[in-house]
C-alpha cells in the first residue's frame, strides 16, 4: 500500500510540524520547498496524495495543480490563506480535491488527508453500471465506449455515483455530501464546476452527446442517449 504524501510548503517550521503529524499517523512523508522542484519528483515518486502550499517560490499551486492534472489523478489538497471564495472555486475548477485554508490545525490536515484517501480508496464497482462505462477505481480509471476519460478522484466519484441509477436525478445537496461526507459548508457552484469539467472531459471524447444532465432547478442526473 502507498502511504507517501508529498508536503509542498516553503515555510519550514510548518512543513516539519505537518510531516510530524503525518508521520504520527503511520504515513511517510516528504517535502519540497519550491515549486519548481515539484512535477519531476512527483513523475518519479508517484505519492499516494499531495498537500500543495498554493504560495511558492518559483512556480504557484495553481500551475503545479494543472500541470500535474495532464498526467496523474493523484489526490491533491490545495493549503491557502487566500480564503477568497473565487480561489477556493478555482483551485477545484483546477483538479484540486480538497482545499485547506491557513491558520489550520494540523489535526484538521490529518483528518482531511485520511478523508480523501478514503474517497480514492479502491471499492467494488456495482455490477449494475452500465457496460458502456467501465470504471476501475484500483487505477482511477474510467472509460465511456471504449475511449478513456482522464478525470480527477472527485470527477470521478461524482460519475460513480450517477451512473449507479442512470436516470435518477441528485440534488446539489446529496452530491456535496457524498463528495464531503464531514459536511464542512461548501458553495453549489463548487458542484457546478466539477460537473462543468467532468462533461467537458465526456464532450473532448463525444462531441455534441450529452450523459450527464442538468435538471433544472433540481440538481443532475446519468443518462446516455446510446
Amino acid at each position: 500500500m502507498n502511504n507517501l504524501l508529498l508536503i509542498v510548503e516553503d515555510e519550514p517550521k510548518l512543513a516539519k510540524l505537518l510531516s510530524n503529524y503525518l508521520n504520527q499517523e503511520g504515513y511517510e512523508t516528504e517535502c519540497l520547498d519550491n515549486g519548481l522542484a515539484v512535477l519531476p519528483w512527483v513523475r518519479e515518486k508517484r505519492p499516494a496524495l499531495i498537500l500543495l502550499d498554493l504560495m511558492l517560490p518559483g512556480r504557484n499551486g495553481m500551475d503545479i495543480c494543472k500541470d500535474i492534472r495532464l498526467f496523474s489523478a493523484v489526490p491533491i489538497i490545495m493549503v491557502t490563506a487566500r480564503i477568497e471564495e473565487i480561489d477556493r472555486l478555482l483551485g477545484l475548477e483546477i483538479g484540486a480535491d480538497d482545499y485547506i485554508c491557513k491558520p489550520f490545525s494540523p489535526r484538521e490536515v490529518v483528518a482531511r488527508v485520511k478523508a480523501v484517501l478514503r474517497r480514492s480508496a479502491p471499492q467494488e464497482v456495482p455490477s449494475e453500471t452500465s457496460s458502456l462505462l467501465q470504471l476501475d477505481e484500483d487505477r482511477m480509471l474510467a472509460k465511456l465506449h471504449g475511449h478513456e476519460l482522464s478525470l480527477t478522484l472527485v470527477e470521478f466519484q461524482i460519475l460513480k455515483y450517477l451512473s449507479a441509477s442512470p436516470g435518477r436525478v441528485y440534488s446539489r445537496n446529496r452530491l456535496m455530501d457524498h463528495i464531503y461526507p464531514d459536511q464542512r459548508v461548501v458553495s453549489d457552484r463548487t458542484v457546478d464546476s466539477h460537473i462543468k469539467n467532468l462533461r467537458k472531459k465526456i464532450t473532448a471524447v463525444f462531441p455534441d452527446t450529452e450523459v450527464v444532465h442538468s435538471v433544472y432547478g433540481v440538481g443532475y442526473k446519468y443518462d446516455p442517449p446510446f
